[in-house]
């Protein structure tokens, strides 16, 4: 049999390139089919690819932090019981190391060094290890003397230092601090098992930091060039792919926009009571999950809200795929809750939670990303007012909810302090003229003021 090939996959629609984020395997290693093998970074989430082979990995073709074109070979593997070629970072030590010798032939066989395995050469390493068993009890080659043809072994043992002393950390924590620039060697490890954890890597940040705050500011000196004081950020992933769907939506769909003030304190109180509800006892609340079911309720009242724009169509959808825009250390990524219109207030809730959960770890599926139908963006969490949100390219409508706060509302001619936030959405004017955009918005605002019209 022959070495098989793994080229990168299309896991999302339309996907063209990823960034190779993180190797699970290494040359040498012995993979099962559906053993996960790498992670990669696309324009839409991080994504971990299982092997579609059995064997061992032959090849690492894409080193770490490489983007790459979808069908690019990455990595390569020897079926069980192929010859192969010899890994490339092992090349004629193992090899030597492997040669069979007839006074050892029925030695017992060991475990493998690196632990995941018997590997595809496993039948010619065993005469070599059962005869450096048994040199201690040889006369006639002491311990203290070792011979020339132990040389090997020695190599062998000197990689598998290597490996041991490798710093232990999970994928998550190592991918922080690639993207932090630190080296995790240089962080001191408090975890259980020696290995470096989460806040050990923000202890060391916050020390890293606040070195630089007291030796510098983030003004470089004057004194030196010019050039070399420009930071160069690559644009790739999720900035790269976010980009060019703001340009492409911004210059093709004519965006209007209006924005409303509301008082919400109806559901400030009303977001009170949930919260102390046996109900949704567990679950996080806020003025968001209110909204959300707002926009739902609007949109069936206002159904071309929900729609795609199709050059000689108009497409209209019987469903709620509700974006969220979600800002995460890898940038903008709007996941939406399918069937959302099905969801009682209670299922929304938790929909709610576990997307923004997801998207901060940035273990967002492809298929969260896709299909959305009507976006809500919560400007309002970093505390601004309003804004022009940018309709997501395939949809027609978009609101930006706003920080909610106490102001000065006049009430019944008395002016009293009121929860009061303002809305602001956009519309695709080819599909929503002015008045279906304010009685949409209208519409939003209603059950901001009310939420009780939710039971109608």
């Amino acid at each position: 049999m022959t070495e098989k090939t793994f080229k990168l996959p299309d896991v999302g629609e339309g996907l063209t390139e990823a960034e190779i984020v993180q190797w699970r395997v290494k040359e040498g290693d012995t993979v099962a089919v559906n053993d996960v093998i790498v992670e990669i970074e696309t324009a839409k989430s991080l994504v971990e690819l299982p092997s579609p082979f059995a064997g061992t990995v032959s090849g690492i073709l894409v080193e770490e932090g490489t983007t790459v074109e979808v069908g690019t070979p990455i990595f390569q593997v020897s079926p069980a019981g192929a010859g192969g070629k010899t890994p490339a970072k092992a090349s004629g030590k193992v090899k030597e190391a492997a040669a069979p010798e007839p006074a050892a032939a029925d030695g017992p066989p060991s475990s493998s060094l690196t632990g995941t395995g018997p590997k595809a050469d496993a039948v010619r390493r065993r005469p070599r290890r059962s005869r450096a068993t048994a040199v201690p009890a040889a006369p006639e080659a002491p311990a203290e003397a070792p011979r020339p043809a132990d040389a090997p072994r020695a190599a062998v043992q000197d990689r598998f230092n290597q490996l041991i002393q490798r710093v232990l950390a999970k994928p998550p924590v190592r991918k922080a601090a690639k993207d932090l620039g630190i080296n995790l060697a240089d962080v001191p490890a408090t975890g259980a098992g020696g290995e470096v954890t989460k806040q050990d890597l923000i202890s060391y940040q916050a020390q890293r930091e606040s070195e630089v705050d007291s030796a510098d500011t983030f003004w470089s000196s004057s004194s030196k060039p010019q050039d070399s004081r420009i930071e160069r950020v690559p644009v790739k992933g999720v900035r790269k792919a976010t980009a060019k769907a703001m340009v492409d939506s911004a210059f093709s769909a004519p965006h209007v926009s209006i924005f409303v003030d509301v008082d919400a304190s109806r559901t400030m109180e009303f977001v009170k009571r949930l919260k102390a509800s046996r109900d949704f006892e567990g679950i996080k609340v806020s003025p968001l999950l209110i909204l959300a079911k707002a926009v739902i309720w609007a949109a069936a009242r206002n159904p071309s809200v929900n729609a795609t724009w199709a050059g000689d169509e108009i497409h209209v959808k019987h469903f709620m795929n509700l974006g969220i825009a979600a800002a995460t250390p890898r940038g903008l990524m709007v996941p939406n809750i399918k069937d959302a219109q099905d969801l009682s207030l209670k299922e929304l809730a938790v929909a709610l939670n576990e997307l923004a959960t997801t998207a901060r770890a940035g273990k967002t599926p492809p298929a969260d990303m896709r299909g959305g139908t009507l976006t809500i963006t919560n400007i309002g969490a970093l505390g601004i007012d309003t804004g022009t949100p940018i309709i997501n390219p395939g949809e027609v409508a978009i609101v930006a909810f706003g920080t909610i706060k106490q102001k000065p509302w006049v009430l019944d001619g008395e002016v009293i302090p009121r929860w009061i936030t303002t809305l602001g959405g956009s519309f695709d004017h080819r599909v929503v003229d002015g008045d279906l955009s304010a009685r949409f918005m209208a519409d939003v605002a209603a059950i901001l003021e009310e939420p009780a019209l939710l039971l109608d």
